[in-house]
């Protein structure tokens, strides 16, 4: 649903798996979809996200929409009965988030934050060796991305949903979320760009353990986008960027630090998609590699930010 860049991107990676294959595409627009369709030897092609959601021969929808489209698209898929995988952010906020939670719930279907970093090999990894660092007392990540100045650029867009948290720094704090879960304390700062959106955002959370973490993302400047975790015993260090295939380094307190190697086939969204197919074979309705309560959590911490960059 949806034939941005992420789409086209995601339909690409399907590709390299058995998990699935893209059976149709639907867009607002006939050409739109035509296009998509013709660039990716996608069989159907729906000119409306109404007939994709009551397309017989569609399993399960992928929403690539833009981010203040997701709770209105995902509600239509839901509605239609279709298992739902939602492009990050999930949802505009947590209000929405939790609605679709719920709808999905009462209709016993399957639903899914596409936070594909979640299943990652390399993160995967790195969650086995989390015991191994002791307690964590720090937690620092980055994403910046340098974009020209565009207001049409839909980063830019206020109408689209635009600014660097929604769209870049889901990513650090999902990654904090999935170390540490719900931050008990959150300071923000925020600078904006010429359209009003942020262009840079600096988060501290403070959690009840007293560990911390430091987030930043930016639409102004390329970062090195790593990540890393800091442990009593050791600490874990992930190469950039930390939220696509990555390799990485533990390096404990005392003795010899450890490489990991990690090579992956395509941009590493195939690895979203195998998850969704393994837990739709399950019956299961939703992944706990990227829960929907810890969803929602997430989406209350990012208003929490956005909050605190207005105060």
């Amino acid at each position: 649903m949806g034939t941005g860049g992420i789409a086209g991107a995601f339909a690409q990676d399907l590709q390299l798996t058995g998990s699935g294959v893209v059976a149709a595409v639907g867009s607002r627009s006939a050409g739109s979809a035509e296009r998509f369709a013709a660039e990716l030897s996608i069989p159907t092609r729906h000119s409306s996200y109404e007939a994709l959601a009551n397309d017989p021969d569609v399993d399960v929808v992928y929403v690539a929409t833009p981010h203040p489209m997701h709770h209105a698209n995902t509600r239509l898929a839901l509605e239609a009965g279709k298992p739902v995988l939602v492009e990050k952010p999930f949802t505009m906020n947590a209000g929405e988030a939790r609605d679709l939670v719920e709808l999905a719930r009462a209709r016993n279907l399957f639903l899914m934050e596409a936070m594909w970093t979640r299943f990652l090999p390399h993160i995967r990894h790195v969650r086995e060796l989390l015991p191994s660092l002791g307690d964590v007392v720090t937690i620092a990540a980055d994403h910046g991305q340098w974009f020209a100045e565009d207001p049409a650029f839909r980063l830019f867009a206020p109408a689209l949903g635009g600014g660097a948290l929604l769209d870049l720094g889901i990513y650090p704090v999902s990654f904090a979320s999935m170390i540490l879960g719900a931050p008990e304390r959150v300071a923000a700062m925020a600078t904006p760009a010429f359209t009003g959106v942020d262009a840079q955002t600096s988060m501290l959370f403070g959690y009840a353990s007293g560990a911390q973490a430091v987030l930043t993302c930016t639409l102004s400047a390329v970062s090195p986008t790593i990540a890393t975790i800091i442990g009593t015993d050791a600490r874990i260090e992930i190469d950039g960027p930390f939220y696509a295939p990555a390799s990485f380094t533990l390096i404990p307190r005392d003795g010899e630090r450890s490489r990991f190697e990690y090579v992956d086939e395509g941009r590493g969204l195939r690895h979203q998609a195998d998850e969704v197919a393994l837990r739709l074979a399950a019956g299961e309705t939703e992944s706990p590699l990227m829960p929907l309560d810890e969803t929602v959590s997430i989406m209350t911490t990012m208003d929490e930010v956005l909050a605190a960059t207005r105060t």
